[in-house]
C-alpha cells in the first residue's frame, strides 16, 4: 500500500512531535504558511477579546497607572482613564496582534534571508524563510492554551495582560511587580521563545545545511544582542 500523502495537517502535529520531520516538508510547501499564520492570530485574538470582556476593567485601568513611572504617574493618569475603555482597548490589542505578528514574521523572515546569503549561500527563496518564521512560532499557541486555561481557573478577575504569560521568566523566576524595572523583561521572555529558537536552529541546520553550532547562533543572535541590550540598560 502507498504511504499516505504528507499534509499540512500532519506538519502542524510534527512541528511538535517530530519538527525535523515536519521542518523538511514544510520547506517545499511555501502556501502552507496560511495556516498556522491564520491559526496562531485567531486564536491570539480570541484570547484577548475574551480577556477584555472579562478582566475586572476599572482596576486594569488603575493597574495601568501604577505602571507608569513615578514622576509622569500624576500627569498621565487622568488621560489613561479617559482614554482606556473595554471597546477601545481590545480593538487596539487586535489590531496591534495581527500587525505586530506580520511585523515579526517578516523581520525574521528578512534576518534568515540575509544570514543564509551571507553564511551559506543556498537556494532558499524569501518566501521560503516567511513560512519558515510562521511555522516554528505556531508553537506559540500553547502559550496562549495556557492563557485560557489561567482565566478559565482563576479566583479572580484582576489580572494585568502580562501575567497571561503563564510561561514568562517573569512568572516563572523574577516575580517583578508592575513598575519594575525587570517587569517587561522579564514577561516578554517566555519558554515558548526558547522552544522557537530551538526550531529555527533544527530548521536552519536542515535547510541550509550548516552545523547545528553555527545554526544555533543564527539562530539565536538577534534574540541574545535584543535581551542582553535591554537588560544592560535596566
Amino acid at each position: 500500500m502507498a504511504e499516505k500523502s504528507y499534509t499540512v495537517f500532519n506538519a502542524m502535529v510534527d512541528i511538535v512531535a517530530s519538527p525535523g520531520k515536519a521542518l523538511d516538508e514544510i520547506k517545499g510547501h511555501t502556501s502552507w504558511l496560511w495556516w498556522p499564520l491564520l491559526i496562531s492570530i485567531a486564536l491570539a485574538c480570541a484570547l484577548f477579546a475574551y480577556y477584555y470582556s472579562w478582566v475586572d476593567f476599572d482596576w486594569l485601568v488603575e493597574e495601568t497607572i501604577r505602571g507608569v513611572p513615578a514622576e509622569d504617574r500624576a500627569e498621565s493618569a487622568d488621560a489613561i482613564r479617559n482614554f482606556m475603555s473595554p471597546r477601545s482597548s481590545m480593538i487596539t490589542t487586535l489590531i496591534a496582534v495581527v500587525v505586530m505578528t506580520l511585523v515579526i514574521y517578516l523581520l525574521e523572515a528578512v534576518y534568515f534571508h540575509l544570514a543564509n546569503k551571507i553564511t551559506t549561500g543556498s537556494d532558499i527563496g524569501f518566501g521560503q524563510w516567511f513560512s519558515f518564521a510562521t511555522w516554528t512560532a505556531f508553537v506559540g499557541v500553547f502559550g496562549t492554551l495556557a492563557a485560557f486555561v489561567l482565566i478559565f481557573t482563576a479566583g479572580s478577575n484582576q489580572m494585568s495582560a502580562e501575567s497571561l504569560q503563564v510561561l514568562s521568566v517573569n512568572n516563572l523566576l523574577i516575580h517583578a511587580n508592575t513598575g519594575d524595572p525587570w517587569f517587561r523583561w522579564g514577561s516578554s521572555l517566555t519558554l515558548i521563545n526558547i522552544w522557537m529558537l530551538v526550531l529555527m536552529s533544527i530548521g536552519y541546520a536542515r535547510w541550509t545545511g550548516a552545523g547545528m553550532v553555527k545554526s544555533a547562533i543564527n539562530a539565536c543572535l538577534p534574540w541574545v544582542l535584543i535581551f542582553g541590550i535591554w537588560a544592560a540598560t535596566i
